[in-house]
């Protein structure tokens, strides 16, 4: 199983740690993964990133769709994977959620499964450059016809010869999204999968991969999970560590009907849990909210502890059917460490 950093977004500065970052790439880290939200974009610093390495891949973990048109997401993965050297850029996407898109980037939420076909189509279309892009779908439409038209949209033709097989991942979590996952896609980006909870996930690529007409498997289907990795001696303290983020994330990135990461919680068996801890920080209780969070919903998704534990709950994933683990921000000893357990097969 392969190794990548994630990076996530920055918070009210950016400082990429580029000595952590050049650590991974020594030693042998698969690549290193950027993201956005509603400060720091996710392609940015892959550029920067690539003029400092030679061949760790640089992945966006994800890029929104709300935040650029396919076609300017095409340009800009492109032109970066030129800087850097063919077969580096891994674009993963995202829709992510009704209050980033229409509060952010003021654009309706639509039709979510359909955007994201629409927006992979015409990525493609434009890099393999067969003809001047055209493309006529229940969401995207190029050239434009909608309201305000010009009448005057031409079908282009990327100028770039960029690299025609940039793989797409995705980053869905819905059963019908998943599916699609496996249909149009190289690979799937998953935020709250656990080793327990790939078997059913499976199932729902091997359905979406049976639709295609291009012979992909699973076998050749890449599978990428994150987790959180500390080597310590005191599993309390470091469980405790995480919790501001769980509950930021369950209480607070999302509408209250509408949270993708509290539904994630409460698929995996923490319903009553997730409901409280929405409630209390929504309500501006966040230290309760923190308090709230189970330590067996973060150690059963983490690498946490000494080496020993952390190697035995490293077989579980790499057992599941994940072909890349991406470690959060990981220090120089947790990435030392998964370096040696991962060598060791």
């Amino acid at each position: 199983m392969k190794l990548g950093l994630d990076l996530a977004y920055s918070g009210a500065r950016l400082a990429l740690p580029v000595d952590r970052i050049l650590k991974a790439e020594a030693l042998g880290f698969d690549s290193v993964w950027t993201a956005e939200a509603y400060g720091s974009d996710a392609f940015s610093p892959l550029a920067y990133v690539a003029a400092l390495t030679k061949r760790i891949r640089l992945g966006t973990g994800i890029a929104q769709l709300a935040a650029r048109p396919p076609a300017s997401c095409a340009m800009t993965a492109q032109t970066i994977e030129e800087l850097a050297g063919r077969g580096r850029i891994i674009v993963g996407l995202g829709v992510s959620g009704p209050q980033i898109v229409e509060g952010w980037y003021g654009q309706p939420w639509g039709k979510p499964a359909a955007r994201i076909r629409d927006y992979v189509a015409i990525m493609r279309k434009v890099w393999r450059r067969d003809a001047p892009v055209e493309h006529h779908g229940p969401e995207i439409t190029l050239p434009y016809c909608g309201p305000d038209a010009t009448g005057l949209g031409k079908p282009l033709k990327s100028i770039l010869h960029g690299n025609p097989d940039i793989p797409i991942l995705l980053g869905t979590a819905t059963p019908g999204n998943i599916r699609l996952t496996g249909e149009i896609a190289d690979g799937w980006l998953s935020m709250h999968l656990t080793p327990q909870t790939v078997k059913p996930k499976l199932a729902l690529l091997e359905e979406g991969l049976a639709r295609r007409d291009d012979g992909r498997t699973l076998a050749s289907f890449e599978l990428v999970a994150n987790t959180r990795i500390e080597l310590t001696d005191d599993i309390h303290a470091a469980l405790a560590s995480a919790k501001p983020t769980v509950a930021l994330y369950v209480g607070g990135m999302g509408a209250k009907r509408k949270n993708f990461h509290k539904d994630a919680m409460v698929e995996r068996g923490f319903g009553a849990e997730a409901e409280r801890i929405q409630e209390l920080f929504l309500a501006g209780r966040k230290d309760e909210a923190i308090a709230a969070v189970p330590d067996e919903y973060i150690d059963e998704a983490a690498l946490i502890g000494p080496e020993a534990r952390i190697a035995e709950r490293f077989a579980r994933w790499r057992d599941s059917g994940i072909t890349l683990l991406r470690l959060i921000n990981p220090d120089d000893t947790a990435m030392e460490c998964i370096a040696r357990i991962a060598s060791r097969g």
